[in-house]
């Protein structure tokens, strides 16, 4: 399998040196559900990914921006969206169909995000957080911190 990118054209992105996408079964023992997708959904979206990122068969859709730090590492099949895709009420729905809430998400330098995990709009992951196997996150992670559990709860600190 090879990797997706989907570039809005009127978007931006940014890769690191040394980047990692693992796409194919073979690659990881955890195995990968589809090939990494990396897109810029809408027009002035930002995908800017630092050095050393590592990320098997996941999936990042930036409609307005994600940023990721140096020296993260994300497990397989997570999925990160900075928008819900669709608006929440069903009256602006019909009327716009991509008027979704955007909020950006950060993840910063040297973060392990376990396998199975969705990140959701508005999440900042703080610096050296590891991120549990798993489920949901809807709110921020703060640094130097393990979490897990569903929901989200801080383990123990580093």
């Amino acid at each position: 399998m090879v990797s997706l990118l989907s570039k809005h054209y009127e978007s931006t992105i940014h890769f690191g040196s040394n980047l990692s996408l693992r796409s194919t079964l073979c690659l990881n023992p955890l195995g990968t559900n589809h090939p990494v997708i990396l897109c810029t959904w809408q027009a002035g979206a930002i995908l800017d990914i630092g050095d050393n990122f590592g990320m098997t068969g996941g999936t990042l859709v930036a409609a307005e921006k994600i940023t990721i730090g140096k020296n993260v590492t994300i497990g397989a099949n997570c999925t990160i969206i900075d928008n819900d895709f669709h608006p929440l009420d069903p009256k602006i729905r019909r009327r716009s169909p991509q008027g979704a809430q955007t909020v950006p998400i950060s993840i910063v330098d040297d973060v392990f995000i376990g396998m199975n995990r969705i990140i959701l709009k508005g999440v900042r992951i703080g610096q050296a957080a590891v991120v549990g196997a798993g489920r949901l996150v809807t709110r921020d992670i703060t640094s130097r911190v393990i979490v897990s559990g569903n929901p989200t709860r801080v383990v123990r600190e580093l």
